[in-house]
């Protein structure tokens, strides 16, 4: 069996968080949103290659991470593209890494920026017992947020209708980036995109899919967040943290008071200030401050200052009074 982590976004809501790292390599608690994916895959005896697909622009970054990473199974796979504009979209990407890889295996694919909350083994134990397309479902709660993703409909285990992104959601169950597909619906990619379908969320052509095969739910509760806004990396975090606070050995807080869910990685000095459900990152430089649901990226210096809801990107400085 193959696996294929989708790792192409520009993440363009999260600049300038993102606007020169990928976001999966958002530190979540000591490991990154991709990391913890690739850990479970490599335990995964099922799982022989772990195929990683970006876009040209970052896939030196993957090179890097991949090469000084304990991973044997990936390989990065570079879609040709290095702008917003220019991206083939998720079905096109992966119609086109199937071809140029020959993948003919049975195959689990997931969005690389995906924080889950279930076992990718349960998954993947799921998508050997059943007979066809496997897809994971999560209830997000409310109608609103459902209409931001694939609404599914399923009875005794089976996906009976599937909506992309409908403007109206009958229910709040929708479909999350991880799918399995078994080796003969491959090559159905092309055969979608040929007709002419929509080339850019993957749940348009599960919504194809359903009409020409049954489709296996693996429902699951706990927690999931797709990480593709600030607010959505700041769920994920607090998740991970309980409430608690994390601060990196080689990080410095002085005369500072810490709040919920604050994250302060290495090398970070923070000092006569207030932080609360924020991350900062290393080497920042944090004095005299009020921080609130805010991300402070590497090598930033404040002073004086009041966020809230605020990006500060890499290698800013920002004093008051100057």
């Amino acid at each position: 069996m193959k696996a294929i982590v989708l790792a192409g976004g520009y993440a363009t809501r999260l600049w300038p968080i993102t606007r020169h790292r990928p976001k999966m390599f958002l530190p979540v608690g000591d490991s990154t949103v991709i990391d913890r994916i690739f850990t479970e895959l490599e335990a995964d005896d099922r799982i022989s290659e772990v195929f990683v697909s970006t876009n040209r622009r970052f896939a030196d970054h993957f090179r890097e991470h991949l090469s000084t990473s304990r991973y044997e199974k990936p390989t990065l796979t570079v879609e040709e593209t290095t702008a917003e504009t220019e991206k083939l979209g998720v079905v096109g990407a992966l119609a086109q890494l199937v071809e140029r890889e020959g993948i003919d295996e049975d195959t689990v694919v997931i969005a690389g920026d995906n924080l889950l909350s279930f076992a990718v083994s349960e998954f993947v134990d799921a998508f050997q017992d059943g007979s066809g397309p496997t897809i994971a479902t999560y209830d997000v709660g409310s109608l609103e947020r459902a209409s931001s993703y694939g609404v599914v409909d399923v009875k005794d285990g089976e996906v009976v209708d599937f909506a992309e992104k409908p403007a109206n959601p009958t229910s709040s169950l929708v479909s999350i980036a991880c799918y399995g597909f078994p080796a003969e619906s491959l090559p159905l990619l092309s055969t979608y995109l040929e007709d002419g379908n929509n080339p850019d969320e993957p749940g348009w052509f599960v919504q194809w899919l359903l009409a020409r095969e049954s489709i296996t739910a693996f429902p699951f509760e706990e927690a999931w967040f797709d990480i593709g806004t600030p607010e959505s990396y700041l769920d994920a975090v607090a998740w991970d943290l309980e409430g608690d606070v994390h601060v990196a050995e080689t990080a410095s807080v002085e005369r500072t008071t810490l709040g919920e869910n604050v994250h302060v990685m290495d090398g970070a000095e923070v000092t006569d200030a207030h932080l609360s459900n924020s991350i900062v990152f290393p080497n920042a430089t944090i004095r005299d401050c009020e921080v609130r649901s805010s991300i402070i990226d590497r090598d930033t210096a404040l002073d004086g200052l009041q966020f809230n809801g605020a990006l500060v990107g890499a290698h800013t400085r920002i004093v008051n009074g100057e």
